[in-house]
């Protein structure tokens, strides 16, 4: 007895269909309900007048986290030299993302090689007035300097060794960079 290819395939489809039509699988999902959610606890809602909005170019001090208590920055001699055991600087040096801290708030500077004006771009990530308008960055002799978008300077800062700068921003606050 032989069978052909068109009958073994008809003889095989049938035999699907019928057992996919008697299955069980589903038919206990049908009877069966989903237990109730639990109603989202209930409160007083109240109103309360906002503060005024920060006006440009302020920040709001308890946004940014502060500094450690011993963090200690380096004083400048007044005349702007270069202090003591500053080493001469490369911008090789100074490449790379800093931990900044101005006046004991603390942000990142990203400060990458890549040519922008006289200097290099620079890039504040959540910093704190006048940090937070760093455009650009160069270094001359033993001085990083930080400059504003129209090439302003906001900070001088010297080597203090290893992976440390310390310095001043244009209004005198004390700023340092660390790795």
């Amino acid at each position: 007895m032989t069978f052909s290819k068109i009958g073994l395939v008809a003889v095989s489809l049938a035999a699907l269909v019928a057992s996919g039509c008697s299955t069980s699988r589903f038919s206990s999902m049908d009877d069966q309900q989903p237990a109730p959610l639990q109603p989202a606890p209930a409160g007083q809602v109240t109103a309360n007048q906002l503060p005024p909005p920060a006006s440009p170019g302020t920040t709001d001090p308890s946004q940014f986290p502060t500094a450690p208590a011993n963090t200690q920055v380096a004083s400048l001699p007044p005349d702007g030299t270069a202090p003591a055991g500053a080493s001469d600087l490369t911008a090789a040096s100074v490449a790379g993302v800093w931990n900044a801290s101005v006046s004991g708030q603390t942000c990142k500077v990203a400060t990458p090689q890549t040519k922008f004006g006289a200097g290099f771009r620079a890039g504040p990530l959540h910093c704190p007035a006048p940090i937070d308008g760093i455009k650009s960055w160069n270094v001359s002799g033993k001085q990083l300097t930080l400059y504003d978008e129209n090439g302003g300077t906001l900070a001088r800062l010297y080597s203090s060794g290893g992976s440390k700068f310390d310095g001043q921003t244009s209004n005198g606050q004390p700023i340092s960079l660390t790795r």
